[in-house]
């Protein structure tokens, strides 16, 4: 197994060396790791006492943002390096202040793992969720570095729970921190008790946001005007529905945030929409549909909206709900959530409702028209606090 599981990174690099000669991400992801470990070597050499963070990506790394101010506020004189899988989380992040220093990940390679690590010699490592790189899980228990498993969640069926090699790669696992009882139970049930079910970090961040909203004073008058419906996150299946919606439902506003920008153009056409880019106060009302089209704003937006509907239901999984729900709003998505803690609550307590189809958006869009707000606000309240949880153990 260990030979298969090498082998299936070297060939996953080759596919993405071959993608990126027509495709901009994956052209990223090899261009960001030219010369690593060289840049790596001269901005950590000679200091102390670091701290190294791993996302995935971006949404990986809003969950761990908290954990990672946190951490520095409580240990100010310990050096933080934050590693990231995607150019989706890098590119965006590159420039985080709240670390020392920001990288791409070296692919998980035996070799990579071991120079990685002595280069920069942490004193231990927190990865965020579902990252198992196992390659450097096993070089960090071999060279005794402490590694954290953080807001992590497990299911059944996952190849943990079926096969004893994976087992095996759990063990240099020092703790886990999962988000719920089940995952701490299916843990449990392969023999680990080095578990604290600490909450997912994701509703302190959220529930940050909302202390301090970053204003948006064009998108604020454009929601004054009429009730307005925000769209985040859409891919072109959610799209079709909603576009249809818009048409027949002039009575609102909209807003959609397309989770790739690819498609713009074809939406704007769809919806007769106005870019956000190209908004003034002079034409911010010539089309009650706006489409944003600017990378790290969409958090902000919720604030002035009444309804949300979150897009990728359709596709591989239902994005981030907690940014939209924190701000009180109802939350409507497709139908695949059913991985999604966070989506079944919300189901379960009144404050999203999942729909299949056009009529099923129309319907529940009605159901919404009325809502009490505090639904939202008091189970993101309720459920946040797995920051204070990690910290007090690491």
């Amino acid at each position: 197994m260990n030979s298969l599981y090498n082998i299936s990174i070297q060939l996953y690099v080759i596919a993405i060396r071959f993608a990126a000669l027509f495709n901009a991400k994956a052209k990223l992801w090899i261009n960001g790791r030219k010369n690593i470990f060289q840049k790596i070597e001269e901005v950590t050499k000679g200091e102390q006492n670091i701290v190294w963070f791993h996302c995935a990506s971006l949404g990986e790394f809003e969950q761990g943002k908290p954990i990672i101010e946190g951490y520095k506020q409580k240990y100010p004189s310990h050096k933080m390096l934050l590693t990231f899988f995607s150019p989706s989380g890098f590119e965006i992040r590159k420039n985080y202040e709240g670390v020392d220093w920001v990288f791409y990940l070296p692919a998980d390679t035996k070799s990579n793992a071991k120079k990685f690590i002595s280069i920069v010699k942490p004193i231990k490592v927190i990865f965020i969720k579902y990252e198992f790189w196992l390659n450097y899980m096993a070089e960090l228990k071999k060279q005794n570095i402490s590694f954290y498993s953080v807001s992590a969640i497990f299911r059944d069926g996952q190849a943990f729970f079926k096969n004893k090699w994976w087992v095996e790669q759990l063990k240099n696992v020092t703790h886990f921190f999962v988000q719920d009882k089940n995952s701490a139970e299916l843990l449990k049930s392969i023999g680990f008790k080095n578990t604290t079910i600490s909450g997912d970090s994701r509703f302190d961040r959220v529930l940050a946001n909302t202390q301090n909203p970053v204003r948006i004073p064009l998108i604020e008058e454009f929601c004054k005007s009429k009730p307005t419906i925000i769209c985040g996150s859409t891919w072109p299946k959610d799209e079709i529905l909603l576009a249809k919606y818009i048409k027949e439902n002039p009575q609102y506003n909209y807003i959609i945030a397309p989770h790739e920008l690819h498609y713009i153009s074809k939406l704007q056409k769809q919806t007769n929409a106005l870019l956000f880019s190209k908004s003034t106060e002079q034409n911010i009302f010539t089309s009650n549909v706006l489409i944003i089209d600017s990378i790290g704003i969409l958090s902000s937006i919720y604030q002035y909206a009444n309804i949300a509907y979150i897009g990728g239901g359709f596709s591989a999984g239902i994005h981030n709900i907690l940014e939209a729900a924190t701000f009180g709003l109802p939350v409507l998505f497709g139908p695949n959530y059913k991985k999604f803690n966070e989506a079944k609550d919300l189901i379960a307590v009144g404050g999203s409702i999942s729909i299949a189809n056009y009529q099923e958006l129309n319907l529940a869009i009605k159901h919404f028209n009325i809502f009490d707000r505090t639904i939202s606000t008091d189970y993101i309240r309720n459920q946040s606090g797995a920051t204070g949880i990690i910290l007090e153990s690491l």
